[in-house]
C-alpha cells in the first residue's frame, strides 16, 4: 500500500510545499521564493521572511495539493521543516502544519532541515541507498553525515564557524554582485583565473574532518577593501575564481578523507552549494578517478523546497516518527548523536 506524505518547508525565506507518494515519487511542488524582496537589503531580513510565511503558506500547501490532485483525506501524513533554521519561519510552518494535522486528524511528522537535503538525492537517484557519506553544504550549514540509514545520521565533521554558503555570498558582497550571491560567483568565476589570488587553505585542528571558512572569507574581504584604498580595481573574476577553487578543494577533500577512512566508496552532495559548478565538477572528478560512487541532485533540488521534506518524511513516517500539537520549532536542533523524541522533549522544556 502505497503512502502519501505532504510536505511543507519554511526553515528560510522559501515558502514550500509537496506531495510524495512512498517518499521517491513527487506529485507536485510549489515554492513561493523571497529572493527579489531580500536581496532589497543584501540578505535575508528574519522579520519580513515570516510575515510572507503567513501570507503564502495557505496558498503554497492549496497549490501542493491541487497539482498532485489529492485532497487532504488522501494524505498519510503531514511532514514539516521544525529545526533548524529562522526560528520566525519555523513556527509559520509548524504551526500551520500542526493546526491541518490536527483539524483532519492526520498523522504529524517532524522532519530535520539538513536530513531533507540527503533526501533530495532519493528524488534524482532512485538506486541511492544509505549507507554512505553525504556533504550538506549551504547557507547555514556545512556538514560531512554519515549515513547510516534514511534516519540515523552521524556527524563526521562540520564547520567551526562560517558555513560555506555564507562565505560564497559575503565573497559575493564584496564582489559587489546581488543577493543572493553564490550564483553570481560561481558565474565570474568561469571567466577567471583561480590562480590569480593567493588565499589561504582553511586548516582547523582536533578533528581532520572539520570545516572552516572565516578565514578565507576575511581574506577575500582584505584584498578587496586595500585595493579600495589604494584606489585600485580588483579582478573581480580572479577573485572568485580563486575563491571557489579553495572552497571547492577544500570540500572535496575532506568528504573524501572521512570517507576514506571510514571505508565507504559511495558519497552524495546536498545543499544550495551543491549547486555550485565548481563544487559539483571536483567532485564527479576527484570520486571518478577514486572510484567511488557519486551522487548529486539537479539544480532544481539543491536550494530548499518541499519535495525534500516531503522525501524525508515518508522515511521518518514508516520509521514511526510522529509528534503531537506540542511540537516546538527550534533554530538549531544537531542532526547527529540525538533521538528526535529527545531533541523535541528537549525544546519544550526549555
Amino acid at each position: 500500500m502505497s503512502v502519501t506524505i505532504l510536505g511543507i518547508e519554511t526553515s528560510c525565506d522559501e515558502t514550500a510545499a509537496a506531495v510524495s507518494v512512498d517518499g521517491r515519487t513527487i506529485l507536485s511542488d510549489v515554492i513561493f521564493s523571497q529572493a527579489a524582496e531580500h536581496g532589497k537589503f543584501g540578505g535575508v531580513v528574519p522579520e519580513i521572511a515570516s510575515r510572507r510565511h503567513c501570507e503564502n503558506i495557505l496558498e503554497t500547501v492549496r497549490l501542493a495539493l491541487d497539482e498532485a490532485r489529492v485532497t487532504l483525506d488522501d494524505l498519510d501524513g503531514i511532514a514539516v521543516t521544525y529545526a533548524p533554521g529562522l526560528i520566525g519561519a519555523l513556527l509559520v510552518g509548524t504551526s500551520f502544519a500542526k493546526g491541518l494535522a490536527m483539524a483532519k486528524n492526520i498523522p504529524l511528522v517532524p522532519v530535520h532541515h539538513i536530513a531533507g537535503h540527503i533526501a533530495a538525492n532519493y528524488i534524482a537517484h532512485k538506486e541511492l541507498k544509505p549507507p554512505y557519506i553525504c556533504l550538506v553544504a549551504s547557507g547555514g550549514h556545512s556538514h560531512i553525515i554519515e549515513v547510516k540509514s534514511y534516519t540515523d545520521f552521524s556527524v563526521i565533521g562540520r564547520t567551526r564557524d562560517d558555513a560555506a554558503g555564507e562565505a560564497f555570498d559575503k565573497c559575493a558582497r564584496v564582489l559587489g554582485f546581488p543577493y543572493p550571491g553564490g550564483v553570481h560567483v560561481d558565474r565570474a568565476a568561469r571567466e577567471g583565473d583561480p590562480e590569480r589570488y593567493k588565499l589561504p587553505v582553511p586548516k582547523v585542528t582536533g578533528n581532520e574532518f572539520d570545516l572552516s571558512f572565516s578565514g578565507l572569507k576575511t581574506a577575500v574581504v582584505n584584498i578587496a577593501h586595500n585595493a579600495a584604498q589604494k584606489g585600485e580595481e580588483i579582478d573581480k573574476a580572479g577573485l572568485a575564481a580563486s575563491f571557489q577553487k579553495i572552497v571547492s578543494e577544500t570540500l572535496v577533500s575532506r568528504t573524501i578523507a572521512a570517507a576514506d577512512a571510514y571505508g565507504y566508496k559511495t558519497i552524495a552532495l546536498a545543499g544550495g552549494v551543491a549547486a555550485n559548478s565548481g563544487v559539483r565538477g571536483l567532485f564527479e572528478k576527484e570520486c571518478s578517478e577514486r572510484r567511488i560512487r557519486f551522487f548529486m541532485p539537479p539544480l532544481s533540488l539543491c536550494g530548499d523546497n518541499g519535495s525534500m521534506i516531503a522525501c524525508q518524511g515518508y522515511y521518518d513516517f514508516i520509521n514511526g516518527r510522529r509528534a503531537d500539537e506540542s511540537l516546538n520549532a527550534a533554530a538549531t536542533v544537531d542532526i547527529g548523536g540525538i533521538s528526535l523524541s529527545a531533541c523535541v522533549n528537549q525544546f519544550l522544556q526549555n
